[in-house]
């Protein structure tokens, strides 16, 4: 094939440190969209951000040039970094060392979508940890929970 085709959806999903609940109203919507900047610049085509008061998800398109672990590393250096500067009460913030990131399959991206948007609901009745042994478990992860919470 002389040319190079690629079309790759990922999930990313993060929380802060210790699960601290610093996306507050006052940060989320600023952070989603910084969190949407940096995905742009790295030419990964941001498609939805969202999260929780101690986590976020992230749904785009992964650039060609680029590896995951790359990706992850710029979008929590760089976000961190910035939401030092939003308030002082943020002044402590930290992501959590791990991070979790899946392939999203193109007929199912509204699905996801629909599941980022709705966080606020979904975390009523479920805790992070609760999401995240479902990913896990869902798309085969085999883990050691010892190692999965800060």
């Amino acid at each position: 094939m002389p040319q190079s085709l690629y079309k790759v959806y990922v999930h990313l999903v993060f929380s802060t440190k210790k699960r601290y609940p610093f996306i507050d109203d006052n940060l989320k919507e600023k952070l989603w969209a910084y969190l949407g900047g940096i995905c742009k610049g790295l030419e990964c085509n941001p498609i939805q951000i969202g999260g929780y008061n101690d986590h976020v998800h992230i749904l785009c398109l992964l650039s060609k040039k680029i590896t995951q672990m790359k990706l992850v590393e710029e979008v929590k250096k760089r976000s961190s970094k910035w939401v030092k500067t939003v308030d002082t009460r943020y002044s402590n913030f930290y992501w959590q060392d791990g991070y979790g990131i899946f392939s999203v399959n193109p007929s199912q991206l509204d699905i996801v979508i629909k599941y980022i948007k709705n966080q606020e609901e979904h975390h009523r009745k479920k805790t992070f940890k609760k999401e995240l042994l479902a990913f896990l478990n869902k798309y085969k992860v085999e883990y050691d929970e010892r190692y999965l919470w800060d």
